[in-house]
Formats: C-alpha cells, structure tokens, sequence
C-alpha cells in the first residue's frame, strides 16, 4: 500500500518535476555526470581511447572503471541515506558522479582529465544552482531591518533561518522552511530568513559562523521578545554545529511548533475580541470607573490610546 501511494504521489508531482529539472543548471549536469559513459560507448569515438581490457575492446569498460564506478554507487548510496529533500538526493548523484569522472578522465588520459577538470571549474563559477521560488511566508530581512523587527512586538514568535546562498544545505532546506511557514504562520508566530552571507555583521552578532568547517548553515533561532531562546544546530565549545538532521519532523519537534502554533492562535483570537467591542460600552465602563473622581472635566482616554 505505501508503495501504491509513493507512486501516485510521484506521478502527480511528475509535471513539477519535469518542469524543476528542465532548468540549464540540471541539464548542464547530467550531461557533465555521464560524460565518460558517452565517451566510453560513443561508436567512431570509443575506438581511438585506451584501455586495459585483455580483448583490447575499447569501447567497453575495464575492471579498474567497473571498481571506480560500483565504488561511485555506494558512495551515493550512503550519502543519500541523510537526504531529506529531491534536491539533494540530485545534488549528491550529481557531484559524485562528477568527481568519478575526473578520476577517469585523468586515468585515461591526462589531457583529457584537464580539460574536464577545467569545465567543471567554470561550471562551478559560471552556473549556480537554481534558489527556491515557490510560495511562502517568510520575512526576509537585512542588517538594518533585524533587529526592529525582532523586538517591535514581545508577544510574537519569531523563528529565523540564517542562510547563506552558495550553501547546497541551505538551498535544500528552502522548500522545507517555506513549507513550515505555509502551515504554522500566524500573527503571533512568525517566519523569516537573513543571508548572513551578504550581511557579515549579522553573522557576528547572532554569533553563526558562515564557514563551511563549522557546519553552522542553516541555522534556526526562535526568538521572543528580541531574545534567544534556542537554536539548531546547537554549537559546542570549540564552535562548532552539532550534527543535526534539517527535515520537517525535527523542526516541528525540537521548536514545538504545534503548542507555539495553538497559543499564537489564542493571542489572535485575543486580539479580534478586543478590537470588536463596541466603543460605547467600553466608554461606560471607564465612566463607572472615574465616577467621584476630582477632575472629572478632562476628556477620556481613547481605547487606542488606553
């Protein structure tokens, strides 16, 4: 049964796939990631290659290419285990896949490992991976924006992502943050993101380091009132992250979204009872209150005001 419904669901995500993955970084990648299978296969070109097979059949792999691939497989295997989202099951097919055809390339033949080496160089620094452009509730924030917004009203919640845009971590974890805010967003729970890796001062004031050894992106800070009250990952002593799992799960149990959510929902309610109340009994009820009082001629506060 689950796999009847893992597969509907597939095929009716299918046309949001195709129309995600026919995208010139997506392309330009696979095409990169099956550059030495082409070669190997290709007729007219697979004859002029070398090859360490005893039949001196180039135009098939060698034992030495099947170990480095089946080797590839477990690789991606393994990493794909801790993946969360589509993108990076992709992401990580994509990059090992790239780094055993460099190793094959260079073992074929040097020029041809530098040449292909030099392409994924300027794919790297030409083609960026595409960012998150699906609906959301989010908030996003700058150096000077921040901190006003975090501390103008103590009764919300705020729960803020510090990401950096050339992070695949942070690029994974986009959908899943969008997702959360689609579901918990209310007027006293909050959703918003900063790009520490434009604004270096907010890195070091909320103390998230951007560097890729530390592992701290993304990283998510519930606020109230202006303050900290948690963070994942945690970070230790020698300021580094805490190995933590980014899914959807974690962040509603950790954060406790559900309660938060529940108790927000209370404040807006709160809040809607107030602002319908009619204005003349709220007048009589401070009447009642100031009668005897001596100075009886000043005008009465507003409800605004109050």
């Amino acid at each position: 049964m689950g796999l009847i419904t893992g597969l509907c669901t597939f095929f009716y995500h299918l046309p949001q796939i195709y129309k995600w993955l026919l995208k010139p970084y997506y392309i330009t990648s696979f095409f990169m990631s099956i550059a030495f299978l082409v070669a190997r296969k290709a007729p007219g070109l697979c004859e002029h290659l070398a090859s360490q097979r005893e039949d001196r059949n180039s135009c098939d792999f060698d034992w030495r290419e099947l170990e480095i691939l089946m080797f590839l497989c477990a690789i991606v295997m393994m990493k794909n285990r801790r993946a969360i989202t589509l993108e990076q099951h992709i992401g990580n097919l994509f990059m090992f896949s790239k780094v055993a055809n460099v190793i094959l390339f260079f073992r074929l033949d040097l020029r041809l490992g530098i040449l292909y080496l030099s392409l994924c160089v300027a794919f790297v620094m030409t083609c960026k991976p595409p960012l998150y452009m699906g609906p959301e509730y989010i908030k996003y924030f700058s150096d000077k924006t921040i901190d006003e917004e975090l501390q103008q009203d103590s009764r919300v919640t705020w729960i803020v992502e510090f990401y950096a845009n050339w992070s695949s971590d942070c690029q994974s974890f986009a959908p899943v943050f969008a997702d959360l805010s689609l579901k918990y967003n209310c007027t006293g729970l909050r959703f918003g993101k900063v790009d520490i890796g434009r604004y270096g001062e907010v890195s070091e004031r909320y103390k998230v380091s951007t560097s890729p050894l530390a592992k701290q992106l993304p990283s998510l800070i519930l606020f109230q009132g202006g303050r900290e009250i948690m963070r994942r990952p945690m970070v230790d002593k020698k300021r580094r992250a805490v190995s933590w799992t980014f899914n959807e799960e974690n962040v509603i149990r950790e954060f406790n979204l559900n309660e938060l959510f529940q108790k927000s929902k209370k404040l807006n309610k709160g809040r809607e009872l107030k602002e319908g109340e009619p204005e003349g009994s709220h007048i009589e009820d401070i009447d009642e209150l100031d009668a005897g009082a001596d100075n009886l001629e000043e005008p009465l506060e507003s409800k605004k005001d109050q």
